[in-house]
């Protein structure tokens, strides 16, 4: 039980990145959710998975300044990489996944104009996403190659913080 209630909250946290590039433009619920909101997890595999179930949807349905304020290692992370206290590097992002994958991307590519550049791109009026602030940002660099890898540091961070 153990085993899987693990393996839940590992599918569970490297999805949330994942949606979290998704655009809603298209109208309808975000993805991985139903019309009435259902996450599609299931609530009957008892204690452990539902904890999983309930972290991660504080972490990736939560605003980020909810989130930091109760988890004190994933905030030390993003005041590392961006050197400013996470509630102000985050302020403005849907969730937490979008800026430590933001903050992750500026280090990674030392993108011009820093942090602060990905995320005006990332946030302002006319938003982009994160493949896109790269390709706008950093034109030389694979921007989906780096999405990806800023998105498994992310679920890795996640995970390290939640454990």
């Amino acid at each position: 039980m153990k085993h899987s209630a693990l393996t839940l909250v590992a599918a569970l946290v490297l999805s949330s990145p994942a949606i979290a590039q998704r655009s809603h433009a298209g109208g309808g619920p975000p993805a991985g959710r139903g019309p009435g909101g259902d996450s599609g997890v299931s609530n009957s595999h008892g204690g452990a998975a539902n904890g999983a179930a309930r972290a991660h949807n504080d972490i990736s349905h939560s605003s980020p300044s909810d989130v930091l304020s109760h988890n004190t290692a994933i905030a030390a992370k993003i005041k590392g990489l961006t050197g400013k206290d996470a509630e102000t590097a985050c302020s403005g992002f849907k969730n937490l996944g979008q800026c430590v994958a933001a903050a992750h991307v500026a280090k990674n590519l030392d993108i011009p104009g820093g942090f602060d550049a990905l995320k005006a791109k990332m946030t302002d009026s006319g938003s982009v996403s994160l493949g896109k602030a790269i390709k706008e940002l950093a034109p030389d660099a694979d921007a989906k190659a780096e999405a990806k890898k800023a998105n498994k540091q992310t679920s890795d961070d996640l995970n390290e913080s939640t454990s």
